[in-house]
């Protein structure tokens, strides 16, 4: 491979090994090791070569039939592969998941939400006889299923949500029904055409009572034929922003009768007379959306990830602007300002996976205490989620925007890989829980724990604030930063608290002191889950010396040093308001930051070569490994079907009798 004199210069000039870090981000050798293996499989085996036309020239109709075609080819080298025993007797759906994780199949996938909701749903709400009879089909893919809970009325308030589920006990059938337009299922991916079952959440009717939403397996289309079956209405809802392969679609029924067990009923059952046996928790039956959010924040991390790499490339290669007029063109890297839009980037996607980590591992715990009856930690973990999910997502948005103006008129090219990761990704500010909404859902719990701090070891900052007007002490240590954004986290915590009880005071209902309420509420929630990451990331970087070499050490280090102190420059308001923070440590702040920015610039290219993203799976012109930008950018240009042939039908049947008619008059 011929690589860019400029990205060779870098990577020999690294003070880490990129391959140390590549261990450390994919959890260990042997997890690199079976990943690299998986996309040699996979992804170098020349079936790509056919496709001549890149998926940025494809109508929406060819592009959803492209990625059918790619998908199945994949999904049967698994299918081979099993077949072959290499992975043994194990579970199928796990080591599937093996195969997304490395993205092999593209997360803009007509099945993945088969994989990453339809699946985890049988399995964490169903009964053991359920899982027998569709998991198993589920995970080899002889059915297709969707997740159809959002309507074109309701999104993320799950509790308005329109369809209904009756009863009818004579023939021991649920009957499904969608009373209007804005019931109406839309947006679930795969529905549109490719799947043929759907989880459905509905609204269950039984003995002349709603008793809430519940999940319930339909089957939408003919096995054989996939044909709609009888009193479904299903399509396809058009293209999007992003995410055009994904085959999103519409569904309503009318009068479709299933039976009594297609009704998820781990948490809770209908007996066979229409008898309802609620759930020990209701937020059980949200198991699948809070396992998603886990999924969204390590995912966010790994787009931001991606998007920091393009930039941070390309940037090596780039050369423009003199910064001492007498010398040659620099690479913009070189530049302090194009550092500082970039590094942040590459320090946000480290201490977010750092974040998500925390997160997943609170989760399986959560797991193991629900097996054994204990719900204690299952409100925080749904708190956390929330705004984790919400948080994250929105800054990787925007970072993935400030990388694509880091890389000027080249980023807002379909090749430099930008406008698709963007698509992808700004997505999650709203699937499985609106942005603001989802913030809303924490502060509800924030605001018990402003009352009881002993509820969960989240929010036990708050018996060491123990007052709005306190104010923290600044010593500018990483753990210094820590503790001051929990002092601003618990100081809106109480704020928020205190307003919703002036309301109540003066005689407003509850939910109209919290309306009144929301912004300090939103506020909140934002402190709390920014002070969370912040404590993950310090935690985690406290436990990886003797894991890695000290260089590789010290460079983490500072990339939580730039993410601490570039935090702390964008809060100065709350930690003025909250802590004691002086002018002289803001003007050290600025030091500080053009110090770790200044540390990071030699290591850059190393940084995001450890990310490890084969360019199979960048899919960038800008971002590929060898750095030959201009060439990549060519060779994409030149497959246009505009450029197929010298002169378009349109000149002679257009533009040639327009400007060969009428007279100039000059």
């Amino acid at each position: 491979m011929k690589v860019n004199p400029d990205l060779a210069y870098e990577r020999r000039g690294a003070g880490i090994n990129s391959e140390e870090f590549a261990v450390y981000w994919n959890g260990g050798n042997d997890k690199l090791r079976e990943k690299r293996w998986r996309e040699n499989y996979y992804l170098r085996d020349g079936y790509e070569e056919k496709f001549t036309v890149p998926d940025s020239y494809l109508s929406h109709k060819e592009l959803y039939e492209r990625g059918v075609e790619r998908t199945v080819h994949r999904f049967q080298k698994y299918r081979d592969l099993l077949a072959s025993g290499r992975y043994g007797n194990g579970n199928f759906y796990d080591n599937m998941l093996l195969m997304v994780e490395s993205e092999v199949t593209s997360p803009l996938s007509p099945v993945t939400t088969h994989l990453s909701m339809f699946v985890p749903t049988i399995l964490g709400q169903g009964t053991p006889e359920q899982q027998e009879k569709w998991a198993e089909k589920a995970a080899n893919c002889n059915i297709i299923g969707t997740y159809a809970q959002t309507e074109l009325g309701h999104g993320t308030f799950v509790r308005g949500i329109g369809t209904r589920a009756d009863y009818d006990p004579q023939t021991r059938e649920f009957v499904l029904n969608t009373p209007s337009l804005a019931a109406y299922k839309f947006w679930p991916g795969g529905m549109g055409l490719t799947g043929n079952y759907a989880v459905v959440i509905a609204q269950l009717y039984t003995q002349g009572k709603c008793h809430g939403v519940q999940s319930f397996i339909v089957q939408l289309r003919d096995e054989d034929t996939h044909m709609p079956l009888p009193g479904v209405i299903v399509g396809e809802i058009g293209p999007k922003l992003g995410m055009n392969c994904v085959n999103q679609g519409f569904l309503a029924f009318k009068n479709v009768r299933i039976p009594r067990g297609n009704m998820l009923m781990k948490n809770a059952q209908v007996l066979e007379d229409g008898t309802f046996v609620k759930s020990p928790m209701s937020v059980l039956t949200y198991g699948t959306m809070v396992y998603v959010r886990v999924l969204i924040v390590e995912d966010a991390s790994n787009n931001l990830a991606k998007a920091a790499t393009i930039a941070t490339r390309y940037s090596a290669v780039r050369r423009q602007s003199p910064i001492d007029p007498s010398e040659k063109e620099p690479q913009i890297i070189d530049h302090v300002t194009q550092q500082y839009k970039i590094f942040p980037q590459i320090a946000k996607s480290v201490i977010f996976k750092m974040s998500a980590k925390a997160l997943l591992e609170m989760y399986q715990q959560v797991l193991q205490d629900l097996d054994t009856g204990k719900f204690d930690s299952l409100a925080d973990l749904h708190a956390l989620s929330c705004c984790l999910k919400a948080l994250i997502s929105q800054e990787t948005s925007q970072g993935i925007e400030i990388c694509r103006l880091s890389c000027g008129g080249h980023g807002y090219l379909q090749c430099s890989g930008f406008p698709t990761l963007y698509g992808y990704t700004t997505a999650a500010a709203t699937y499985e829980g609106e942005h603001v909404i989802l913030l809303l859902q924490t502060a509800r719990f924030l605001m018990k724990a402003a009352k009881n701090p002993d509820m969960s070891a989240t929010v036990e900052y708050l018996k060491r604030f123990p007052d709005r007007s306190f104010l923290a002490t600044w010593d500018g240590s990483i753990g210094g930063i820590v503790e001051a954004f929990e002092a601003v986290a618990a100081a809106k915590i109480r704020t928020a608290a205190q307003s919703i009880d002036r309301r109540l005071g003066e005689g407003k209902k509850s939910g109209q002191a919290s309306n009144e309420s929301s912004i300090e509420l939103v506020a909140a929630a934002d402190a709390h889950c920014r002070a969370f990451i912040l404590r993950a990331g310090h935690e985690a970087m406290q436990k990886i010396s003797g894991k890695v070499s000290p260089a590789l050490a010290s460079v983490l280090r500072d990339l939580l040093e730039l993410y601490a102190v570039d935090a702390a420059q964008k809060a100065l308001g709350d930690l003025l308001r909250f802590t004691t923070i002086s002018e002289a440590n803001v003007e050290q702040l600025q030091k500080r930051l053009e110090g770790v920015l200044s540390r990071l610039r030699p290591n850059a290219v190393a940084l995001v070569d450890g990310f490890d993203f084969p360019d199979e799976v960048l899919r960038s012109a800008l971002g590929a490994f060898d750095g030959n930008v201009y060439e990549h950018i060519y060779e994409d240009a030149m497959k246009s079907p505009l450029n197929q042939e010298p002169v378009n039908a349109t000149f002679h049947k257009y533009l040639k009798p327009f400007m060969k008619a009428g007279k100039s008059k000059l």
